[in-house]
């Protein structure tokens, strides 16, 4: 059998710079050690710069965690909890409703909306939560449930993926976030996620979401058990629903952090890592206008330098974050907007505040109002 050249960093350069797209082998290249991180980064900041001028965006938001009891028991979690166990806990409405408020009060646009799947609880409540926030606070956009969350929904239910989404976005439901990709490739979903949504329902579910207009977003974890091909491959079936919807806004590549899971006794991954995930991510996704560096999971300065490294987003202020914190994120709880600035303005680039749709936020005073749509190539 004749096997095929690798590539080598002249020529996958000359792809990138006319614009062409990048093979599996050739990602799984650019993971090799001796590839200098440098030269990928700058490779992965022509795209950057190229799709997002010199702009850097977050947005004001704010975490909310419902529950954190989970039928679930991934080996990579630190956040779940058993019905019994002294941690586990099920928010009421009053508290739901003073996070909103809070939010609200703090110039937030966007509440983002993830937790366990508590099995006592039936879809109703899941539906509740969305509702009970959207009437209060209509102008507060709510990015909620995760791809797996809709497909226990599906189990809860028995209804179709569709049927769900419509009657979550009646009760107020704004946009998807990406959790619960990990990494599709059962090689390693199998070990670490065994009995949750597998890669197809996630894919199907997104599908399904942008066919009726939802815009969502989409994550990998890494940095556990995975090697470089099981990344890349992650990145191709993205690119390929997005080739097919379109409907994905940002792409956000999750470290993993060890601590407190059953896979605490692997060091988490290393700051070369963090960046060499970035900027072959921004290289791989082509079609994705948005890589964002959560600064929760990599880490201020990290995520900083990742602005050079393909990332055009920090994410937001993201107040009461408890999943990866749980996990041994020793990371701020909250930043200000004019911390988030002030780091964005030090990597050389210009902060823009954006919604989570990603139209331009402008504020007077404690009044904000959502401008033009930011479109590529801004």
């Amino acid at each position: 059998m004749i096997r095929a050249k690798e590539p080598s960093l002249p020529e996958i350069r000359a792809k990138v710079e006319a614009g062409e797209r990048l093979t599996l082998e050739d990602g799984i290249f650019l993971y090799q050690p001796s590839v200098p991180l440098n030269e990928v980064g700058e490779l992965a900041n022509l795209v950057r710069e190229r799709k997002n001028g010199n702009f850097a965006y977050y947005n004001i938001n704010t975490h909310l965690n419902p529950t954190n009891v989970c039928v679930y028991r991934c080996i990579f979690c630190a956040f779940r909890s058993d019905l019994k166990d002294p941690k586990g806990y099920l928010m009421p409405d009053e508290q739901i409703l003073e996070r909103g408020r809070e939010a609200v009060e703090s110039g937030s646009t966007e509440m983002h909306i993830v937790g366990g799947l508590h099995h006592q609880m039936k879809y109703e409540w899941y539906r509740h939560v969305i509702a009970l926030l959207h009437q209060a606070y209509p102008r507060l956009h709510l990015k909620a449930w995760t791809a797996v969350e809709i497909n226990w929904f599906q189990h809860l239910t028995k209804k179709p993926v569709r049927e769900i989404l419509e009657d979550l976005m009646q009760a107020g439901l704004g946009s998807m976030p990406g959790g619960g990709a990990e990494i599709f490739h059962p090689e390693v979903r199998d070990q670490i996620c065994e009995h949750k949504a597998d890669a197809r329902n996630w894919i199907d579910i997104h599908r399904t979401a942008h066919q009726l207009g939802l815009k969502t977003n989409a994550t990998m974890l890494y940095g556990h058990i995975e090697k470089p091909y099981h990344r890349v491959d992650h990145l191709i079936r993205l690119r390929e629903l997005q080739d097919e919807t379109g409907g994905f806004q940002t792409f956000i590549p999750l470290a993993f952090h060890p601590a407190n899971t059953g896979l605490d006794h692997i060091k988490k991954p290393s700051g070369v890592l963090d960046l060499r995930t970035m900027a072959v991510s921004r290289l791989m996704l082509d079609n994705f206008d948005h890589i964002k560096a959560y600064w929760i999971m990599l880490g201020i300065g990290t995520a900083q330098t990742a602005l050079a490294y393909g990332a055009d987003d920090l994410d937001g202020t993201v107040r009461h974050e408890l999943i990866y914190h749980d996990a041994g994120a020793e990371t701020p709880e909250v930043l200000t907007v004019e911390q988030i600035e002030r780091l964005i303005r030090e990597a050389g680039r210009e902060p823009v505040e954006r919604d989570t749709l990603y139209h331009r936020v402008v504020r007077d005073g404690d009044n904000w109002t959502s401008g033009e749509l930011i479109t590529t190539g801004a």
